[in-house]
């Protein structure tokens, strides 16, 4: 048995010990042999007490564990404990039950398989575009992709192709709970994998966004004919000469604006007063979204905004296009920040050739979004979709905050019967129960890692739709598969879960230099620390002793 002593630690024992040592020979220069021997053993004993002692279990060599059916069996997982390593044959077990096991040094040689990963979004809002993608390994030759209505309708499909990832698009008609489906084909057309792919489309909360603009333009234009497809409430100016003015009201009034959109040209005709009320509104938390493709005065820019202008020269526009996939190209704006702006301005989105195309400035709660891109109504016609999508994503990045404060977060990728899963919700407070149909209610807690959401877990008990509920919460929904849905994701799953367990086991350098192993185990002090009271109370028991006998002569 190896014994492993921490020496980062071992000032508090020497000193026990130093101190059981001196207390002896006092005791002992007055002749006092059996309290010199209590107070050596204990300071010993307090020493080894303090004394970070590790010593390594016996080997009992490798404990043999088979996942071939997917989980790691009731025995195997109460013996995993007490033993040093593991052998473990087939593709490893899901997070959810490496969580709980102790880490130890895993033998693992997975086989060649065939495995799958699924991407898509959970829940969507109604007017959004739902992307499925998956990703497969090894990669086949021209294999291809179909999203399957649940009616077995196909609704998208991929063209045939050798890469290791196809996506779909699809755009959903109607707000609901739905199950689609997967299916994956060879070349040759036969169906290599297929399975549920579970989509909550919800209603939108509207946005509420206001637009100023100097410059009429067709992007201006464009961009509202966008927000009023989406169903946002929109409060929109547009100056066309200097007294005519295009206004349209909101049809209801804009109780919380989730952004005001401006072009570069409204800001530069304003008065520095109104300038800085504009800062003040954006620091309340309402974004400040401005379209820089009409910018001309850049010391306005510099002194309001601290936002340093630079031209683009008109030798390299070309080359300087904003790429955005394979068929939408913008050119920047005549004036734009440097492509690492510095001070208080950062880079807040790039373009497939990382080529900086929108910038941010925090301001108190909110915050100022500059646009510097330029011509996107030109794709409305040519590729509305694309050019729909992009203009999501740039939503997405600007963090619109919408009237809807709460919101689920299924993290789990798959979850299945009777393995944990667990919930989140985001603005609530700790402490609210978690009503999942089927089972009891839960109480959310807040966890380290999700700071802005608290969490509870359950064990599905079946397949399907699990209705959940929550105080202050919409009712939300978590699908879960059946044992037998996608097995090669089932599998990729599992190996990465396992790949992660693997790694809590490895060494860790302790601050002394020395390596601790997962093995390890503490020494025992209970022996000790009642063998230190012993020998204290035998020795206040001997001075009371000694006392008495002193008064009485």
């Amino acid at each position: 048995m190896m014994i492993f002593i921490d020496f980062a630690a071992i000032a508090p024992p020497l000193a026990a010990a130093a101190t059981g040592a001196l207390s002896a020979a006092l005791y002992g220069c007055k002749k006092q042999w059996l309290n010199a021997a209590l107070a050596g053993a204990a300071g010993a004993a307090l020493a080894l007490t303090l004394a970070d002692i590790r010593m390594s279990a016996p080997d009992a060599g490798a404990l043999d564990v088979n996942t071939a059916t997917g989980r790691i069996g009731d025995a195997e997982r109460m013996a995993i404990p007490a033993a040093t390593s593991i052998a473990l044959n087939g593709d490893g077990a899901r997070e959810a039950e490496w969580r709980d096991l102790p880490a130890r040094a895993l033998q693992w040689q997975p086989a060649a398989a065939d495995l799958l990963w699924l991407d898509f979004p959970r829940a969507m809002s109604l007017g959004r575009i739902f992307t499925l993608s998956v990703r497969r390994a090894p990669a086949q030759a021209n294999w291809r992709l179909q999203l399957l209505a649940e009616n077995k309708q196909v609704l998208a499909e991929s063209g045939p192709s050798p890469a290791t990832q196809l996506s779909v698009q699809w755009l959903p008609p109607v707000a609901e709970a739905m199950v689609l489906q997967a299916r994956l084909l060879d070349a040759a057309g036969k169906t290599i994998a297929q399975g549920p792919v579970p989509l909550q489309v919800n209603e939108p909360v509207p946005l509420q966004i206001q637009g100023r603009f100097d410059a009429p333009s067709f992007d201006a234009r464009t961009l509202n004919q966008l927000l009023s497809d989406g169903g946002a409430i929109l409060d929109w100016s547009v100056t066309l000469g200097k007294a005519i003015t295009r206004s349209e009201t909101a049809r209801e009034p804009l109780s919380a604006p989730n952004a005001m959109f401006l072009d570069a040209a409204y800001v530069e005709h304003l008065s520095p007063s109104a300038r800085a009320a504009l800062l003040a509104q954006a620091g309340r938390g309402v974004p400040l979204v401005i379209l820089g493709a009409s910018a001309a005065d850049t010391g306005v820019w510099r002194r309001d905004f601290g936002l340093s202008l630079q031209p683009q020269s008109p030798t390299t526009e070309k080359e300087d296009m904003r790429q955005f996939g394979a068929s939408m190209a913008m050119p920047p704006a005549g004036l734009n920040p440097a492509d690492n702006a510095g001070g208080s301005w950062s880079v807040l989105a790039s373009d497939s050739r990382k080529r900086p195309w929108m910038w941010q400035r925090s301001v108190g709660q909110g915050r100022v979004v500059w646009i510097g891109v330029a011509d996107w109504h030109k794709h409305a016609i040519s590729e509305p979709r694309q050019l729909t999508l992009w203009w999501q994503a740039a939503m997405d990045r600007i963090a619109l905050d919408s009237e809807l404060k709460t919101a689920w977060k299924v993290n789990d990728p798959m979850p299945l019967p009777g393995l944990r899963t667990e919930v989140c919700a985001q603005g609530v407070k700790a402490g609210i129960a978690l009503t999942a149909e089927g089972q009891s209610p839960l109480f959310m807690q807040a966890r380290a890692d999700k700071a802005d959401a608290v969490c509870a877990a359950f064990w599905p008990h079946k397949a399907g739709w699990v209705k959940l509920a929550a105080e202050g919460m919409a009712p939300g929904r978590e699908y879960v598969y059946a044992p037998s849905d996608w097995p090669a994701w089932q599998r990729a799953l599992r190996r990465e879960a396992t790949a992660q367990y693997a790694a809590r086991a490895v060494p860790v350098t302790t601050a002394a230099g020395t390596k601790a192993n997962a093995a390890e185990r503490p020494m025992p002090t209970t022996p000790f620390t009642l063998l230190f009271a012993f020998c204290m109370l035998g020795l206040w028991y001997r001075e009371q002793g000694a006392e008495k006998r002193f008064i009485k002569d």
